[in-house]
């Protein structure tokens, strides 16, 4: 039979798809095991429908990948947070960067250390991951968006208070709390430990990798997690994400190749944190993908994520992150200043450029998820078409 829908929270079931054809005993065996009580079929579909119908599931168009991929994403976001209560505006914003220049010093003495030779105490990292809980749970928003303005000088330090924030935001989603919370950050700032001991003209490469310099840098897992070992103060948690940060579902990772259960929920949730803020960095080779963009991206990576953590990750940061820009039904371009944690669809925006007169309008705050606003989100704009210069500024990421 071809299955339509899943009847019930798409979170209540291990499907990353919602319409598919059933071709094996084992598929059956799936949805029957997977706590599906309710689902539709459609009987115009599947192997079990007699006449011209093909025994083979239609091809699937690029299209109907990006339209699921858009249900799926806005069906995910479209539910509360875990949690709301955390501050709002410039003083969060001004905190985290106070917190972001504290901590790229310590974080470069120690990958400093890593690289002449030296042992690392992860225990020296606990009161900086601390902090960056703290931050994080008072605004899960501020230190992410602030952390996405790297200097190329800076990447691999800010990458890791970056990740470190998105572990402890991704975890308290996923419902971790006290100590593993605090494992979770400690193993986001020390899962690329490894990139201390990188050729630095591999690691600094301004272009692609030849295959056998990526050979290189597929080895800083282990030389991370042989360091950690050496300095012995780190516990499992940190040693298994440091380990297994570049594993994939489908076993096609890095560097065992395990797959599914064989890779633990702490590394899963390195593999999400990890990529997400990669691919979102502007570096010295690259521009960095707009959040939103990046997340469509992921979620097309079958195989790639535990789909149940990919989902709790995109509540985490939300459909429309703090900074990203907007096209509203009225016309008018906004940028995003804060999430709301009833509906991430529904962010709070800054809106300043109307597009009917193409010109900047006094900037005009606006609550989308407030019954007495009227305007909504048509869609994402990519900053790279208008030129904005100052859309930091205007999200209140940064001071003017």
């Amino acid at each position: 039979m071809h299955v339509h829908e899943f009847c019930g929270s798409w979170m209540d079931h291990p499907f990353w798809r919602s319409k598919f054809t059933l071709k094996t005993q084992a598929d059956f065996q799936r949805i029957a095991c997977g706590g599906v009580k309710e689902l539709w079929i459609d009987t115009r579909k599947g192997l079990d429908v007699e006449g011209p119908a093909s025994n083979h599931p239609p091809a699937v168009t690029p299209e109907a990948v990006a339209d699921e991929v858009e249900r799926e994403l806005e069906f995910v976001a479209s539910m509360p947070m875990a949690f709301d209560d955390f501050d709002r505006g410039d003083a969060a914003m001004a905190k985290a960067a106070a917190l972001y220049r504290r901590s790229v010093p310590k974080i470069a003495s120690m990958f400093g250390e890593a690289r002449l030779g030296k042992a690392v105490d992860a225990g020296q990292c606990e009161e900086l991951v601390e902090e960056i809980s703290e931050s994080v749970l008072r605004n899960p928003g501020a230190l992410i968006s602030v952390a996405r303005l790297k200097r190329a000088d800076e990447y691999t330090y800010m990458h890791s208070v970056a990740v470190c924030a998105l572990m402890v935001s991704l975890g308290r989603q996923l419902g971790l709390k006290g100590e593993q919370l605090k494992k979770a950050g400690l193993a986001g700032m020390l899962h690329d430990l490894g990139k201390a001991v990188m050729p630095l003209e591999v690691l600094n490469k301004p272009g692609k990798l030849t295959d056998a310099e990526f050979d290189v840098m597929k080895s800083h897992p282990e030389r991370g997690h042989e360091m950690l070992l050496e300095g012995g103060s780190a516990g499992a948690v940190v040693l298994d994400v440091c380990l297994h940060h570049h594993e994939k579902v489908d076993g096609s990772g890095y560097p065992h190749k395990l797959a599914g259960d064989q890779i633990s929920l702490f590394a899963k949730m390195g593999a999400v944190c990890d990529v997400y803020d990669a691919i979102t960095s502007v570096r010295p080779y690259k521009t960095g993908w707009d959040p939103g963009e990046a997340l469509r991206r992921m979620a097309q990576w079958k195989g790639h994520f535990e789909p149940r953590v990919f989902q709790a990750f995109v509540k985490t940061v939300g459909i429309y992150p703090v900074g990203s820009l907007l096209r509203l039904q009225s016309g008018k371009l906004a940028v995003v200043t804060a999430q709301n944690a009833q509906n991430l669809l529904q962010p709070k925006v800054k809106a300043f450029f109307s597009t009917k007169s193409n010109m900047r309008i006094e900037p005009i705050e606006l609550d989308l998820g407030s019954v007495y606003c009227q305007d909504k989100v048509a869609r994402c704009e990519s900053p790279d078409d208008w030129k904005f210069k100052d859309l930091d500024i205007l999200a209140g990421v940064l001071r003017p």
